[in-house]
């Protein structure tokens, strides 16, 4: 009788992405499954049937050079600690039998191959070869990444599109990002960064052995995003000169970085900042099946001395200067990732902050995290990974102190700027969730619109050499907006029962969201006499001739300071704001109707708000919608006018995909962006 052979080994690639929730990695050539979850393969033999009497199967696992082998059984019993495999005895099939291969759900993640092997009666063996790639699975109890409700399971780890909040506390600006972990190429360039790690060329078997552990997993990818160490994804760049490579602000999506990451043989991506360091890493995590979502804090403090104090300095003209070392950003964006932490005391187990952006040194190595959120906000400095430098970028003091050639005028206290607001995307809606109180203990509810102010009281703000009885509040009337006057209101308090005579100066600055302002582009000044407890009110606004061809993307930082001519005692008060752009409007052509594998339309239009004429570049892209990018030249189009931009697109796969268009502008430094998301149903 001819003996048995193994002549196929079938992957059951479709029912095991259904099973494991890797349907998006279709495009893979490897299976891709979840740890602590068995899946199937199916062999088909040649000659006679499997005889479980005489015949005996084993599967060897391989990752690089370690290994397990396992017999097959007939016990359907596993195991969340140890590998096992087995056949079901109902209906089996003694030809075409199928196995399944249960793993820990502490395996380590990887790219796995495995031996399957049946040795017959007479000592013969005949072996078959196969591969699959093992992810972290959120959705098994056992695993260290497990997050519990299936909404937090789409949203962190399946969604491959979100917005990044960026600009300002009191006026945000919501920017479209494409995740694109379903991309072709995305999942193997995900698994190059830990295979290209200084931690896997220094030991393969030590690396294999601890990616079980989602803090060392997050540990090695939060520093191959940056290039500071090693071959990282993304290159930093801060300097305003981007001619290189690309402005940070022209990324829409991590697919591209990535891909050309890896396609360069690891030469890091010119250029990143801190959104986009964050939305990378944002990318990978969820890859490799790790809960993850981005986050923005308002007004983020690097504290270099680690004092917990920033110093930001103005002269008496009201002109930020560029003295301290300290630097506070307008917005600073990490990530946070879902996990317990067993090296840790109890109580320490869910988000966890990290972030790739290349500040701060840990262990040597520039990366950051894994930080629980909630060692934060108990400030338990003496826990992992690097505590004290997140509480200071969320809970630091500001001392904005007024000097004139080398001395202080006047010294305030603000104690409740930094970290004022810290937010994420809510689930399953485009649209802001305020994490702040997870954090910090909230003293008071306050409006994420709000106004600086100062006294020269002693007061809560409690001022250094404060002359008494003056308070001086600057307030934005509205939101700026691209195209209008920035309009804004100074009232001043005379709380004494004599006259003051005070000089005021008023100052406009243009600044990136990291650094100190640039030079002064509007000004005024003059002279206001205030009457035993007057408030006088002064309103001004710079007209958009006057801001649009300094600031473009970035931001203002607009100052008022006021002396009383009598006594030479300063006081200030000051405030820091984006002007929202344009939208571009995207609509879908019978848009409940659209189903995958059919052409759609959309329809982006751009009206010109701004005072003069300007064209440029629009982009449109979508992960699952259109394969790599779209471009049209917008030829200048006059103030006020409106211009339309037809698309047709073939959805790929079902489900919410985000479509998103970006302008950049050509004449002004600006990228007027939009986003839809679109609902794909199947056909």
């Amino acid at each position: 009788m001819e003996d048995l052979s193994i002549k196929n080994v079938n992957l059951e690639k479709s029912e095991n992405l259904q099973r494991h929730r890797t349907e998006g990695f279709c495009s893979s050539k490897s299976l891709v499954v979840r740890r602590g979850a068995p899946f199937r393969i199916s062999l088909q033999l040649q000659g006679r049937p499997f005889n479980p009497h005489i015949d005996f199967l084993s599967v060897k696992i391989l990752l690089g050079r370690l290994y397990v082998s396992m017999p097959v059984s007939f016990s359907k019993k596993v195991s969340p600690t140890k590998w096992t495999a087995y056949m079901e005895s109902k209906d089996l099939d003694f030809q075409n039998p199928s196995i399944f291969i249960s793993t820990p759900a502490s395996a380590s993640v990887g790219c796995y191959r495995f031996q399957l092997r049946v040795f017959t009666q007479g000592g013969k063996r005949k072996a078959a070869l196969g591969r699959f790639i093992l992810l972290c699975n959120p959705w098994c109890r056992e695993d260290a990444v497990h997050i519990p409700f299936e909404d937090q399971r789409e949203e962190y780890v399946q969604n491959d599109s979100g917005l990044l909040f960026m600009g300002t506390a009191m006026n945000l600006v919501s920017r479209p990002w494409s995740f694109d972990q379903y991309e072709p190429g995305v999942l193997e360039s995900c698994l190059s960064l830990l295979q290209v790690s200084p931690q896997h060329q220094k030991s393969r078997r030590e690396d294999y052995l601890k990616r079980f552990d989602p803090v060392y997993i997050s540990r090695v990818v939060s520093a191959m995003i940056n290039s500071e160490d090693d071959r990282g994804v993304l290159k930093g760049n801060w300097s305003g000169d981007f001619k290189q490579g690309v402005n940070p602000t022209m990324w829409t999506g991590s697919g591209d970085i990535l891909s050309q990451w890896t396609k360069s043989g690891y030469k890091p991506v010119k250029y990143g900042q801190c959104w986009v360091f964050a939305a990378v890493m944002c990318t990978v995590m969820r890859v490799l099946g790790i809960p993850c979502r981005v986050v923005t804090n308002f007004n983020s403090a690097h504290d270099t001395n680690g004092n917990l104090v920033l110093e930001e300095y103005y002269n008496e003209k009201g002109e930020k200067l560029k003295i301290s070392k300290d630097s506070l950003w307008n917005f600073h964006v990490w990530v946070e990732c879902w996990m317990t932490r067993k090296d840790l005391v109890s109580g320490m187990d869910g988000w966890q902050v990290l972030d790739p952006t290349p500040q701060n040194r840990s262990g040597g190595v520039f990366c950051c995290g894994p930080s629980p959120v909630k060692a934060i906000k108990e400030r338990r400095m003496d826990l992992y990974y690097d505590i004290p430098f997140v509480y200071a970028e969320v809970n630091a003091d500001i001392h904005t102190i007024i000097m004139s050639e080398g001395r202080v005028l006047s010294l305030n206290k603000d104690t409740e700027r930094v970290g004022s607001l810290i937010c994420t995307k809510v689930i399953g809606f485009p649209r802001l969730q305020n994490i702040t109180g997870d954090y910090k203990y909230i003293k008071s509810p306050t409006s994420t619109i709000s106004s600086r102010s100062s006294t020269s009281d002693d007061s809560t703000l409690r001022r250094a050499s404060a002359s008494k009885g003056v308070l001086v509040s600057l307030t934005l009337d509205k939101a700026p907006v691209a195209g209008e006057p920035i309009c804004f209101t100074v009232k001043v308090m005379n709380k004494q029962n004599h006259t003051k005579l005070m000089k005021v100066n008023i100052n406009a600055q243009a600044k990136e969201y990291n650094h100190s302002p640039s030079d002064t582009f509007w000004e005024t000044n003059g002279i206001i006499q205030l009457e035993p407890m007057e408030v006088k009110v002064v309103t001004k606004q710079i007209a958009p001739a006057q801001y649009e061809d300094v600031i473009g993307d970035d931001l203002i930082n607009l100052a008022v300071v006021l002396e009383d001519m009598a006594t030479h005692k300063w006081v200030l008060a000051s405030e820091e704001f984006n002007i929202a752009s344009p939208q571009l409007t995207i609509q879908i052509a019978d848009e409940d109707s659209v189903v995958a594998n059919k052409e759609q339309t959309a329809t982006v239009s751009f009206t010109n708000t701004f005072s003069h004429m300007v064209g440029g570049v629009l982009t449109v892209a979508g992960a699952g919608l259109i394969p790599g990018k779209i471009n049209f030249r917008i030829l200048p189009l006059r103030a006020g006018g409106k211009v339309e931009q037809r698309i047709s697109f073939i959805p790929s796969v079902t489900g919410t995909k985000m479509l998103q268009a970006s302008l950049s502008l050509m004449n002004v430094n600006s990228t007027i962006r939009g986003f839809k998301m679109v609902r794909v149903n199947r056909a």
